[in-house]
């Protein structure tokens, strides 16, 4: 009897996923918990465990292949013996051409297993040089290539990391992986070029981390990185953590909303952000930090619109948009800040962003934010209005401080560092008096009281 290993939805917003590498192969034996394979959901990769104990008999889609959430990707059978019976079955719902691990390692059975080398291993070989039109058709030619050029190699690298290593003559064999399973990842390429790596636009977790200077996280005005995941006259296929992207931004159009904005004074945040660098505090989690304090005054602008009215959430989790190196972005979540000191809400951010940028978070830690920071600052931007994510009521932008010379209520000038913020919020559950309130109460926190973020 055969069981089918389905393409899991690894989160809620999950339609579809990538598989990235098969950590099994036809004739294996696998137990009840064990990983088969790796997935690439919409956010992370993840590791797709086993229902049952038994046996890898046949995998319907091959690494670098998309399947719909629900999809037979491959057969488990209970017994050994059953193996042979289930690939003769199968063998029209086969693409032959599988990962480079299966290849390889089946081309290195003993003579335990000859049922699998000579109905697997044999065909494998002889459909890679087949014309791509004999090939299961429900593949397009990019997946074919992609399970094709699997076969020649075992090394894994994302589509920029390949480019990088084209572009600067590095030997991918010579890499080591910083990813999940040894992915090479684009900041693997840089180091072994010995360059610096990339930075995550919102300028924590390695990047430049002082407010010194005309921006907010910026220790000097760095070098702009801008990503870029093609070259002119390319088309580039949306990758499944854009396209999740793309779905979350049009269902935004949906939503009625506002926005409002507010300018900050942050001469006192920036000398307290100098006292406290040192001890490993983070701007971002400043921030956070001052935002979550805020909303805890203003519980309306932490809801959230749903059929059966207002919902109110329990906690207030921050979540804080990180771009990630092939496109898209993820929102990381700092959970209720609140209750944490500054220096470990800065420990957990960094670990975060690292970890965000291997694709190697837990779906609670990027899908349970109440409220959404969205931090350009550091690109020296003067103000921009952030895109509502479904499921929250409410988005605060925050852009550069730079010094601004204003005019004081006794008529006098002087000069002082501004801060602009934007909040995009839902009008069904959000009204402007709301969002002025709130503004208005962040701005008197991070002016006047700057110091109190430590606890």
């Amino acid at each position: 009897m055969s069981h089918e290993i389905f393409m899991p939805a690894l989160s809620s917003t999950m339609t579809e996923g990538k598989i990235v590498e098969w950590l099994k192969n036809p004739g294996d034996k696998v137990e009840r918990g064990e990983s088969v394979l790796v997935v690439e959901s919409d956010k992370a990769d993840m590791d797709v465990e086993s229902f049952q104990d038994g046996y890898l008999a046949a995998v319907l889609m091959p690494a670098g292949s998309t399947a719909p959430v629900g999809e037979t990707i491959g057969l488990i059978v209970e017994n050994e013996d059953e193996i042979a019976s289930v690939q003769e079955q199968n063998k029209g719902n086969q693409l032959e051409v599988s990962s480079s691990d299966q290849l390889e390692l089946e081309s290195n059975k003993t003579e335990e297993k000859p049922v699998v080398k000579s109905e697997i291993v044999e065909k494998q070989e002889k459909e890679v040089v087949l014309k791509s039109e004999k090939v299961a058709p429900s593949f397009n030619s990019d997946q074919i290539n992609a399970a094709t050029n699997n076969v020649s190699s075992r090394i894994i690298a994302s589509p920029k990391a390949k480019k990088l290593a084209s572009q600067m003559g590095v030997d991918l064999a010579k890499v080591h992986g910083s990813g999940p399973h040894g992915r090479i990842q684009a900041d693997d390429i840089l180091k072994a070029n010995g360059q610096p790596v990339s930075i995550p636009w919102i300028g924590e977790g390695g990047s430049p981390a002082s407010i010194s200077g005309s921006n907010l996280g910026v220790e000097s005005k760095p070098e702009t990185i801008g990503n870029s995941f093609g070259n002119p006259g390319e088309t580039i296929q949306f990758n499944t953590l854009q396209k999740a992207v793309n779905k979350n931004m049009e269902s935004s159009l949906d939503v009625p909303c506002f926005r409002v904005g507010y300018s900050i004074n942050t001469d006192k945040l920036d000398n307290f952000y100098k006292k406290v660098k040192q001890n490993g505090v983070t701007m971002t989690a400043l921030l956070v930090k001052a935002v979550a304090k805020t909303l805890k005054k203003h519980p309306q602008v932490n809801s959230s619109f749903s059929e059966n009215g207002i919902s109110y959430p329990e906690n207030i989790n921050i979540a804080v948009a990180v771009a990630m190196e092939d496109g898209g972005l993820i929102t990381p979540v700092l959970k209720e800040p609140c209750n944490t000191d500054l220096f470990e809400l800065s420990r957990e951010w960094k670990d975060l962003v690292k970890r965000s940028r291997s694709k190697q978070l837990e779906p609670d830690e990027y899908s349970t934010g109440t409220f959404t920071l969205s931090n350009l600052g550091m690109f020296g931007v003067d103000r921009f209005d952030a895109i509502l994510p479904p499921g929250t009521g409410a988005i605060l932008a925050i852009a550069s401080s730079k010094p601004t010379v204003l005019a004081n209520s006794d008529g006098s000038i002087s000069v002082k560092k501004i801060m602009q913020v934007n909040l995009t919020a839902d009008h069904r559950v959000i009204y402007g008096a709301d969002g002025a309130s709130f503004l208005k109460d962040l701005a008197s926190l991070i002016e006047d009281e700057p110091e109190t973020l430590v606890s």
